[in-house]
C-alpha cells in the first residue's frame, strides 16, 4: 500500500482536546518501557521531546527520570496550551517540563547538550521525513541517545481498519478517523532505514508489535 499523507498538524480544538482526553496508557507506556529496555533506568540532564502532543509522553519521561528536565515541541497552538495546563498540574514537575510552539526543522530549540532526544508519533505526520532527521543531527551531540517511535503502516487499508476497530473502538468518531488516517500516513521499516541511510545517521530502526516501529541509537 502506498503512502497517503495527513496534515501535519492538529490545530483544531475539538481534534487536539479529543486526543489529550484518548486513553494512550498501553501505547505511551509501552514507549516509556521500550526506551527504558534500550537505554536503561539512568537517565540526567536535558531532554528534547519532539512533536509532543499535549505533553503525555513528556511527563512520562520527567517522571520516570527525577534528574532530567524536559524540553517538548509541537506545532500546534492548541496541543501546546494543553501541555502546559498538564504541568501546572503537578507541582513537582514545575520548573522541569517546559513546552515550545515550533514547527521542525525551523522551531527555536535551545542549544543545549540534550542527553536524549525523543519522539513519539511525529513521524508520521511529516509530509517531508527528512525534517526530523536532520533535527537530530543539528540538536545531537556526541553521546546523544536518540528514540524515535511512531507507527507502522498495515500492507492494506483494510487491515488498517481492522487496527481501528482492534485499538479505537470506544473512542470518539473523530479520533478513531485520526487513527486511521495515521496508519496510511505511516512508514515502513525499510522505509526508515532508507530515510536514515540518506540522512548519514547510524541509528537502528525495528518494528515493535503489530503496528509501530522504533529507531533508536547513541550519536
Amino acid at each position: 500500500m502506498e503512502r497517503i499523507l495527513e496534515p501535519e498538524l492538529m490545530l483544531g480544538q475539538e481534534q487536539s482536546l479529543a486526543y489529550a482526553r484518548a486513553d494512550f496508557e498501553e501505547p505511551h507506556r509501552r514507549v516509556l518501557e521500550e526506551f527504558q529496555s534500550v537505554f536503561g533506568d539512568e537517565l540526567d540532564g536535558d531532554v528534547l521531546d519532539l512533536g509532543c502532543g499535549p505533553g503525555d509522553i513528556t511527563l512520562r519521561f520527567a517522571r520516570a527520570y527525577s534528574r532530567t528536565r524536559l524540553v517538548g515541541i509541537d506545532g500546534s497552538p492548541a496541543m501546546i496550551a494543553l501541555a502546559r495546563q498538564e504541568v501546572e498540574k503537578e507541582d513537582a514537575l514545575k520548573g522541569r517540563v517546559s513546552f515550545i510552539e515550533g514547527i521542525i526543522p525551523d522551531a527555536q530549540i535551545p542549544p543545549l547538550p540534550w542527553q536524549a532526544i525523543v519522539s513519539n508519533s511525529l513521524l508520521h505526520h511529516l509530509h517531508r521525513p527528512e525534517v526530523l532527521w536532520e533535527t537530530v543531527r543539528r540538536c545531537a551531540t556526541a553521546g546523544t541517545r536518540i528514540f524515535i517511535y511512531d507507527l507502522r503502516r498495515p500492507p492494506t487499508p483494510q487491515k488498517a481498519r481492522e487496527f481501528v476497530e482492534l485499538y479505537a473502538a470506544g473512542e470518539p468518531e473523530i479520533l478513531r478517523s485520526d487513527f486511521y488516517h495515521s496508519l496510511l500516513a505511516a512508514f515502513e521499516v525499510e522505509e526508515v532505514r532508507e530515510q536514515l541511510e540518506q540522512a548519514g545517521l547510524d541509528l537502528t530502526v525495528r518494528p515493535i508489535g503489530d503496528r509501530h516501529l522504533v529507531v533508536h541509537g547513541v550519536m
